[in-house]
């Protein structure tokens, strides 16, 4: 990674258009940012990546210094995710939803997801359907809070409640099988 002022010179020269510092940022970046974009959009990631760097890229001069680059960069970057989701219409599918529950993990599943690698874990939330992935990485991943989901997903803050809490209801069902399936291994 580079230092503050490399990022700085970085800065200033993608405001002033130059593609060595663009090609520079892009590959400092691009391999986090992809990953986001696949916690938001597994099919169409690496278009939504273009789509943010071109964003970034046209907005650069509005960034002015003050807070950190990565969390601005991180925030284009969700948002065209989100866009993109819009596009597909997948989120206008969703009903408002107000049976919230309050739903956390089991301390008896503490023990199997401490041992499960961060890949294992990545991989168990990208199995949740589409809009509850999103409403957890927004909430438990990204920490926004459930009126700024609603309204960047346009739905109720309800439904964004009751989407965080199917999802874990979901992971929790996924560790359940998961420590089912260990034993019956251990067992065997």
């Amino acid at each position: 990674m580079t230092n503050e002022s490399e990022l700085n010179k970085l800065i200033t020269g993608c405001k002033n258009k130059d593609r060595k510092s663009q090609k520079r940022l892009y590959e400092l970046y691009n391999k986090r940012l992809f990953i986001l974009c696949n916690r938001y959009c597994r099919n169409e990631a690496e278009d939504v990546l273009q789509v943010a760097f071109i964003k970034i890229f046209n907005n650069i001069e509005k960034y002015e210094g003050s807070g950190s680059f990565e969390g601005w960069i991180k925030k284009i970057t969700i948002n065209t995710a989100i866009s993109a989701y819009h596009k597909r219409n997948i989120l206008q599918n969703s009903n408002d939803i107000v049976d919230y529950e309050e739903f956390s993990i089991d301390d008896k599943y503490a023990d199997v997801v401490s041992q499960m690698s961060a890949q294992n874990i990545l991989e168990l939330i990208n199995s949740l359907p589409d809009i509850y992935r999103v409403t957890f990485n927004l909430y438990a991943i990204e920490g926004y809070k459930h009126n700024e989901i609603a309204e960047m997903l346009q739905i109720s803050e309800g439904t964004s409640k009751s989407q965080l809490s199917r999802a874990r209801k979901m992971l929790q069902e996924k560790l359940e099988h998961t420590t089912l399936k260990e034993k019956n291994i251990k067992y065997a």
